[in-house]
């Protein structure tokens, strides 16, 4: 009995390690099924009819690759220069000149409501999703409530999910047209549902902002976003420079900044070596982690763009993508 009790013990902690190492790692507090059930009335009192949300709910899944997605650290793994090389390859580039060229007219038409040029409204399309190519594959419903449901980052994912729920209902897209990103970033401008809600726009009027499939609609969304976020149109977002020998380097820092002028005096020059522009904007010098010491000059749209996405990298691709693309 002795060691049958033992065999029993050990058998019973294999299948608990078996569980553990196989189940997705929620750090919910409660089941899900009385979890959902309060979300549920929690939409209901928010507004969403209880028919959006018994089909939006109806085969919802639980998905184990967002939360391993959504637990990964993200390693600095790429210089500043190889993820440039990378991220905006000589295709991207003819592809985004060739998309304001084959768009231009309605580019021209948002970007002289929304104050914001052309180019950059290119660029973040091209840098978000490739130009509309690459959108995500995953049911923004059921990545939302993954991430609502495992207690990480549970108030912000159920905020967001609500605010989807929301969007469902009122009809500016299908469910089985919902697709994103594992994080629930949506259609060919990447907008968390609490973005879209803010900044997406109905450009061509048919009562849906449709972000997936209307250009018009994404092209004045992300300009909609920037303008709002406080992006001046008759501004560039920064330029790369040179600094002296004896530069005080502990005025690298976006907090730091001063006039052309004030740079000018310090040292500091375009990167070709010549004299910065006459034009007193206030700038900023950043020099990308893992750089090599690369530095650039920023002006206040480069902290516009860093309010779609905090990530450097990101800012310094889509200005340099807009640079590239130019006019077409």
């Amino acid at each position: 009995m002795a060691k049958n009790s033992a065999y029993l013990i050990l058998f019973t902690l294999i299948g608990i390690f078996i569980t553990a190492i196989a189940s997705p790692g929620f750090a919910a507090k409660e089941p899900f099924d009385q979890w959902l059930a309060k979300l549920k009335t929690e939409a209901r009192e928010g507004g969403v009819s209880q028919t959006t949300l018994d089909s939006a709910f109806a085969d919802v899944q639980l998905i184990e690759k967002v939360v391993k997605l959504d637990r990964k650290q993200p390693e600095v793994v790429q210089t500043f220069q190889e993820y440039m090389a990378q991220r905006l390859p000589q295709s991207l580039i003819d592809s985004g000149k060739a998309m304001l060229n084959e768009n231009r007219t309605i580019l021209e038409k948002v970007g002289q409501e929304f104050g914001v040029q052309p180019r950059f409204i290119v660029a973040l399309w091209g840098v978000e999703t490739r130009y509309g190519k690459y959108t995500g594959g995953f049911s923004v419903i059921d990545a939302l409530t993954t991430l609502a449901y495992d207690n990480r980052r549970a108030e912000y994912f159920r905020k967001e999910l609500l605010l989807a729920l929301k969007i469902l209902d009122d009809n500016h897209i299908e469910l089985a047209d919902m697709k994103g990103s594992w994080a629930g970033a949506m259609g060919q401008s990447q907008f968390m549902p609490s973005s879209f809600v803010n900044f997406a726009v109905d450009y061509d009027e048919d009562g849906r902002r449709d972000i997936w499939t209307t250009k018009a609609d994404v092209f004045a969304s992300a300009a909609n976003y920037l303008a709002k976020s406080g992006w001046q149109g008759d501004q560039t977002w920064g330029r790369e420079v040179t600094l002296p020998k004896d530069f005080d380097l502990s005025l690298i820092d976006l907090k730091v900044a001063k006039p052309m002028a004030e740079w000018e005096a310090l040292g500091v020059r375009k990167a070709d070596g010549s004299a910065l522009p006459s034009r007193q904007l206030m700038g900023s010098l950043v020099q990308p982690k893992g750089g090599n010491g690369q530095t650039f000059l920023i002006y206040d749209n480069y902290r516009t763009i860093l309010k779609w996405n905090r990530s450097t990298y990101f800012a310094m691709s889509v200005g340099y993508l807009a640079d590239l693309i130019g006019d077409g």
